[in-house]
């Protein structure tokens, strides 16, 4: 199992885009493609920035649950994390994950009321390879 996570670490490392999973108010799943998370720490937790006024985001206030998807297009690998979702709004997240170009998106800056943290927590997992697939849990 270790060097199952350590070679999902690498693939989620490389990545560029994640695609984030939510629900609609009809139950039905909803896929979307989103930079990579600013930060992160190991599997288990990701901050993704979005603005608030966003659909995505009004879903994850009716219905917490999510998943997060990474895809190795070239080696025809996945990973799908299943896990929570948090709108955040406070100056201390926002501020921690604030990039220089950032007021491209968020014009009034780091206090822009549009622009928020989504802080996604993993509890399990699941690992596409080889036409195969794992299941695991987050520690």
């Amino acid at each position: 199992m270790e060097n199952i996570i350590s070679t999902i670490e690498n693939i989620v490392k490389q990545q560029k885009v994640v695609f984030i999973g939510s629900v609609d108010s009809e139950g039905f799943p909803n896929m979307k493609a989103m930079l990579m998370a600013r930060k992160r720490e190991g599997l288990r937790t990701f901050y993704l920035t979005t603005n608030t006024s966003s659909m995505r985001v009004s879903q994850f206030q009716k219905n917490n649950k999510s998943c997060l998807y990474f895809c190795d297009c070239d080696n025809f690998k996945g990973i799908m994390l299943k896990g929570v979702v948090e709108v955040l709004t406070d100056a201390k997240h926002k501020e921690m994950i604030w990039q220089d170009g950032d007021t491209e998106y968020y014009k009034e800056g780091v206090t822009d009321p549009d622009y928020c943290v989504l802080k996604f927590t993993a509890i399990s997992g699941r690992f596409y390879s080889y036409y195969g697939s794992e299941n695991f849990i987050i520690e």
